[in-house]
């Protein structure tokens, strides 16, 4: 990508974000049938880390400079480590619908925290209407699992809680990445992504020597089917659509960005449709429906600005 982002690396970047980044809810269930949860996030950030800095560096990127270490550190560890251990740790409490619902809430957290973007934001009603629109729309993906599944979490106010923590956490971390973390960075360097998962793997890391993850798992028993995903979350999931996210956030407003918290559910139940028989309702469809709406009217009203 040249200096100025092209329409076409837009487009590629958020079908990675939107997409291939909303796929992989359903890799990742698939890998922890033989993975450990913290061991499954260690192995998967520290193989795409190592990776991304490799190729950073052959590409002549400066990737051992103090500043861009020590800003990225912080996107990594607020951003993958917690968001991703906040929602292994919630489903303890709630449902996963729920955790689903309340986890598209992030984009309606970074729209309320991107301060510099309030006069753009506010101003415009079809901004607004879009955001709480697709938030409705990933509720009706889940509505009938949310009544058929609360009375299996009697404690759900503690999952709510910490789901709401971990969302703020990832908002606070996405502004964070877009409006300091860049200084460290040019749009073209994506060596601040490759150091964000290296931190974050290495919090991994020691979560699963706290959890003994290392000996819950039989190496020799691991299926060739969590091997596989484990490889696709490396490649599709980290390598290019968090690298395509982080790249986004320089040249896009964020609470664009932010949409792909609604269109990933709707790429999570089409997968659960088609590969896991999961039933879609006509209340589900019509939750897809509005997402897509509301989508396109956030981005047709800041391509809007864009022009103008």
């Amino acid at each position: 990508m040249g200096t100025s982002a092209s329409k076409l690396g837009i487009v590629i970047a958020y079908f990675l974000i939107y997409v291939v980044w909303g796929s992989t809810y359903y890799f990742i269930g698939v890998a922890l049938k033989g993975f450990p949860t913290f061991l499954l996030g260690a192995l998967r950030f520290s193989l795409a880390g190592l990776i991304l800095l490799l190729v950073c560096r052959m590409r002549g990127e400066k990737v051992f400079r103090s500043s861009l270490i020590g800003s990225s550190a912080v996107s990594g560890i607020v951003l993958l480590f917690v968001d991703m251990a906040v929602i292994m740790l919630a489903q303890r409490y709630v449902s996963s619908s729920l955790v689903a619902i309340i986890a598209s809430s992030t984009a309606i957290w970074i729209m309320l925290f991107d301060v510099r973007m309030w006069k753009k934001t506010f101003r415009r009603l079809g901004i607004l209407s879009g955001m709480l629109l697709g938030f409705l729309g990933v509720a009706l993906l889940y509505i009938e699992q949310i009544f058929s599944e609360d009375a299996t979490h009697p404690h759900s106010e503690y999952g709510i809680l910490i789901l709401i923590g971990g969302c703020i956490s990832w908002a606070l971390g996405t502004l964070y990445a877009k409006y300091f973390s860049s200084k460290a960075e040019d749009v073209n360097c994506f060596a601040g992504s490759a150091w964000q998962m290296l931190f974050a793997s290495l919090a991994f890391w020691i979560c699963a020597g706290l959890l003994d993850d290392f000996r819950k798992v039989d190496w020799q028993a691991v299926p060739m089917s969590a091997w596989l995903s484990l490889i696709y979350l490396v490649i599709f999931g980290s390598l290019l659509a968090y690298s395509a996210y982080v790249w986004l956030l320089k040249v896009r407003p964020a609470t664009e960005v932010s949409t792909h918290a609604y269109v990933n559910p709707v790429v999570a139940v089409i997968l659960g449709a088609g590969f896991g028989g999961e039933h879609v309702t006509i209340v589900q469809l019509t939750g897809l429906a509005i997402i897509l709406i509301s989508v396109m009217l956030v981005n047709r009203k800041y391509k809007s600005d864009d022009n103008n």
